[in-house]
């Protein structure tokens, strides 16, 4: 299974869009799914349901951190290199969606954002279009973290 079917997955669970993004890489962290759901469980909702920057992008960040954010601090080019990355990743993102903010992705769906989760039902898979976004970025993160050095 794919990361990017791995974090639907997790999304069609009921887990927000950074936990379900992120959960995708947690055995890749050597973490338990369960620890990266707790830690993660603050992003979603544009970070605490403020519709700030996309919770399936900050679980992308946080998946490719996995496998490049393990550099010396002080190492420059490194760092220089790991962060062209993960830019070229938020570049990628954006060229997909057009924006990495919660809110204006909601609202090019036709969704009003709201502060507060709303229910999973029905309804609300077959209108949020939540599940794209965790698919892309776990896609995303598993492409750009692979080679981190190589800047893609």
């Amino acid at each position: 299974m794919s990361h990017g079917e791995k974090a639907v997955e997790y999304f069609c669970k009921g887990y927000n869009c950074a936990q379900s993004t992120a959960a995708a890489f947690a055995e890749d962290a050597g973490a338990s799914p369960e620890a990266v759901l707790r830690m993660m469980a603050g992003f979603g909702g544009g970070i605490g349901g403020t519709r700030g920057m996309c919770g399936a992008v900050s679980g992308m960040v946080w998946a490719i951190g996995v496998y490049g954010g393990a550099y010396d601090p002080n190492d420059n080019a490194a760092k220089t290199a790991f962060y062209t990355n993960v830019r070229a990743a938020l570049d990628e993102f954006i060229e997909r969606f057009g924006t990495t903010s919660c809110r204006e992705l909601l609202l090019k769906a036709g969704c009003l954002p709201k502060p507060d989760p709303a229910v999973r039902n029905a309804e609300y898979y077959a209108k949020r279009p939540c599940a794209h976004f965790v698919e892309a970025a776990a896609e995303i993160a598993a492409k750009y973290g692979a080679a981190p050095s190589e800047g893609q």
